[in-house]
């Protein structure tokens, strides 16, 4: 598996495309919650693109349309192993409960682990 070192300002350009899906430059600097330059967003995307290699690009008229290679999940997956290995000394377990000591953890969201804890166990 590959694991994604995305920078935040990567991550925020990359939450536009994940969302629209096929983008422009002026797309995503129209999508983001933050103002940044044109040249700036036009700068990430290039990086993400040769670089990172989670965007891919067509020539669309006189612009490029960027879409992306990866997933949401895949580039979280990625994070989270990191975190795993750099915060955790590799232990999935201690990741876990750290998470799980969260305030901020609902009733649904206790649910939908145990659901995801019996799929686990099924195998499934």
């Amino acid at each position: 598996m590959s694991s994604y070192h995305l920078t935040r300002c990567e991550m925020e350009v990359m939450d536009v495309v994940w969302q629209q899906g096929r983008v422009t430059v002026q797309d995503v600097v129209d999508g983001l919650e933050r103002p940044l330059a044109y040249t700036t967003v036009m700068t990430t995307l290039r990086i993400l693109e040769s670089k990172r290699g989670v965007l891919r690009r067509e020539k669309q008229g006189r612009a490029y349309a960027y879409e992306p290679t990866v997933t949401r999940e895949e580039v979280s997956r990625g994070v989270a192993l990191e975190l795993k290995e750099l915060l955790f000394g590799g232990s999935m377990k201690s990741l876990v409960l750290n998470l799980l000591s969260s305030d901020d953890l609902t009733p649904e969201d206790v649910d939908e682990l145990k659901r995801a804890i019996r799929s686990l166990e099924d195998g499934e």
